[in-house]
């Protein structure tokens, strides 16, 4: 695990992207509310910046978990890293728990510093649960990275990292519930969208956000363990060294 994240903090670029990066859009979505607000917008405004935008730069610092995840299972896979490895008694399921744990502890320390400046400005109203939100947003952050195990354990290269992860991934927030109310989608639409992990991560964080209850969001939690489970066990099938 320590190798692994010495591995990446050598590339200064990939800590900026998974670290600073959201921070920072997350303090440019603050001063733009701030504006917004000032401007008279006031409920529309506060319902956005105030609830969707913490949850939506949650969803991306996950996804940019998945991206590192990805692009470095590639890389390994790619420079002939892993097909060493496969000469030891490492298995699949030690090297890719190896690689979460690591993007786990980064994702953490990304969302205590947003967290740390929401709580500062516009994007946080009074009594917002944090502690909460921040489990919420590990059991989230773990299903999605389960997702990244699947897509990790078949890429070929580093090229190809980015393209697949995003194509999967970034379509799912579009309808998740998140910026467009799933009452508003048609039956059968509706009936997509519950099929992708995306919608109950994005349920639960928009739900503890607004300091709901864990009990009303059961089921989303139940999915996203169902997620987790599932893909970890189909990832260290599926899994190529070479």
């Amino acid at each position: 695990m320590w190798i692994e994240m010495k591995v990446f903090l050598r590339e200064p670029l990939g800590a900026f992207g998974t670290v600073v990066a959201p921070v920072l859009v997350l303090v440019l979505f603050g001063r733009i509310g701030t504006y917004v607000v000032a401007g008279g917008a006031q409920k529309a405004a506060t319902t956005f910046f105030t609830v969707d935008v913490p949850v939506f730069v949650t969803i991306l610092i996950s996804i940019n978990a998945v991206v590192s995840l990805v692009s470095i299972m590639s890389i390994y896979r790619e420079s002939g890293i892993l097909k060493r490895l496969s000469t030891t008694p490492l298995r699949p399921s030690t090297i890719l728990t190896a690689h979460v744990i690591v993007k786990l502890f980064l994702t953490s320390t990304t969302l205590v510093l947003a967290l740390l400046f929401a709580n500062r400005s516009l994007l946080a109203a009074a009594g917002t649960p944090f502690l909460r939100f921040m489990l919420a947003a590990s059991i989230a952050t773990a299903a999605i990275l389960s997702m990244g195990f699947v897509i990790a354990s078949f890429v070929p290269s580093g090229r190809f990292a980015q393209p697949i992860t995003s194509v999967l991934l970034y379509p799912m927030i579009a309808i998740s519930g998140l910026f467009v109310p799933m009452s508003a989608y048609s039956p059968g639409f509706r009936a997509f969208a519950r099929l992708l992990p995306m919608t109950y991560a994005v349920s639960l964080l928009h739900g503890i956000w607004k300091g709901e209850a864990w009990g009303a969001h059961a089921g989303d939690i139940g999915a996203l363990f169902l997620v987790f489970a599932i893909c970890t066990a189909l990832s260290t099938k599926i899994f190529r060294w070479e």
